[in-house]
Parts: structure tokens; C-alpha cells; sequence
């Protein structure tokens, strides 16, 4: 299961959630036509009779989901699809779902943390990375020199006291 969003909140009082979406374009979760929701590993198939997109977010009516209070929860849960259902990346580009728990290391073999999630600014993906601090690195070329997904290291040109 790859994990494409996040119930946040309920949506209005007819059972509807909003969802955050953990796609470059909360479209994309919008185009597969059965979700999955979990929590702690748990998941269940969730069939969707309606969603949208609503700026960065995005809000759907699931079946059998008729309440404001039911609808409340399900905060928190997960909603994913399985993985044989996504496209094939192309060479050099990567899921954000496959960059989170990858240890990063920089030139000098000093290990900074490990990709606690990624986020998009608009000019560039940033990888958020959990070491004995939280650093931001961005996800470009002159930075990023390596993603090595079956290793699960990335390694990048960024010094240990940036």
C-alpha cells in the first residue's frame, strides 16, 4: 500500500472528509477509482462515491459514511492504494512514499538523519530529514548526488553543519 493522503477533518455534516493530500496534485489521488483506508498497518477497501479536489486538499463522501460524527472518526486514518496500481516512475524520479525512512548521508560518510516525510515549495521538493536535528534539504540535482532505494541511503552534497 503507498500511502497518497490523510484524513484531517470532517467536511461539512453529510458524512463528508477532508483529506491532505500527499500527491504533487491532489488530482492524482482523484484518478484512482477505489481507495484503501488504514490506520497502524490495518486497512480496508473504501469505496468512494464522491470527491474533489479543494485547493491543496481534498474532500470526498465516502459509502456508508452518512454523519458528520462518523465522518469524525475517521481522522487520522490513511488512504492508499496499492502499489502494483501506480504508473511506473521514469529513471531518475522517485515516489516521496519511497524517499520517507531512507537514511540520509552526505560526501563525507556523515550520517544526517533519515526523510521523515517531503514537501514542494514550488521551485523544489524539500526532504525533511530527523537527525539529531530536523534539517531541510532540497531535492535538486547539485544537491541530491544519489537515491539508492534497495540500499536506503540517499546521498547528498550538504554539509553536516548547514
Amino acid at each position: 500500500m503507498v500511502v497518497m493522503g490523510r484524513v484531517i477533518a470532517p467536511f461539512g455534516v453529510k458524512g463528508w472528509v477532508k483529506l491532505d493530500s500527499f500527491s504533487a496534485s491532489p488530482e492524482n489521488l482523484l484518478a484512482y477509482p477505489v481507495w484503501w483506508i488504514g490506520k497502524d498497518g490495518a486497512w480496508r477497501e473504501q469505496r468512494i462515491e464522491s470527491a474533489k479536489a479543494q485547493g491543496r486538499a481534498v474532500v470526498a463522501k465516502f459509502a456508508g459514511c452518512e454523519d458528520r460524527d462518523h465522518a469524525a472518526e475517521l481522522r487520522g486514518f490513511e488512504v492508499g492504494v496499492p502499489r502494483d496500481t501506480l504508473p511506473k516512475p521514469e529513471e531518475n524520479e522517485f515516489y516521496w512514499a519511497d524517499l520517507i525512512g531512507l537514511a540520509v548521508v552526505n560526501m563525507q560518510d556523515e550520517k544526517l538523519g533519515t526523510v521523515s516525510r517531503v514537501f514542494e515549495t514550488g521551485a523544489n521538493d524539500v526532504l525533511v530529514v530527523e537527525g539529531e536535528r530536523e534539517r531541510l534539504i532540497p531535492f535538486i540535482d547539485h544537491v541530491v548526488r544519489e537515491v539508492n532505494i534497495a540500499s536506503g541511503v540517499i546521498r547528498v552534497d550538504w554539509g553536516a553543519d548547514y
